[in-house]
């Protein structure tokens, strides 16, 4: 399985209703650390597959999910749980850490 691409409000609002931790990778193609961190959340998402959600936002394709999480560099990944915000990272980090916080919430 994929990881979702989210390109609507409305569509990420409904992927988020599912209960658990839900990793949301705000990005962009241009970006080379996303490109980097890529690899890293597919793996992850294989991993963690059934217990852990993971989307993808194109910030250029979704303006308006981008402003409304406040995403102001790339890559960012917001870590949400039970569909609540509870953690933000910005810019690329080591694949522990993504373990680590999802350990808090899983």
């Amino acid at each position: 399985m994929s990881v979702k691409r989210i390109t609507t409000p409305t569509e990420f609002n409904q992927e988020l209703l599912s209960q658990g931790v839900t990793l949301v990778d705000f990005d962009a193609p241009w970006c080379p650390p996303c490109k980097v961190l890529g690899p890293i959340l597919e793996q992850l998402h294989e991993d963690y597959e059934g217990n852990v959600n993971l989307m993808k936002v194109n910030v250029d394709e979704s303006p308006e999910l981008a402003s409304t999480y406040g995403i102001m560099s790339l890559p960012t990944v917001i870590f949400f749980h039970n569909g609540e915000p509870v953690e933000k990272l910005v810019g690329l980090r080591p694949r522990e850490v993504y373990d680590g916080i999802i350990g808090k919430y899983h």
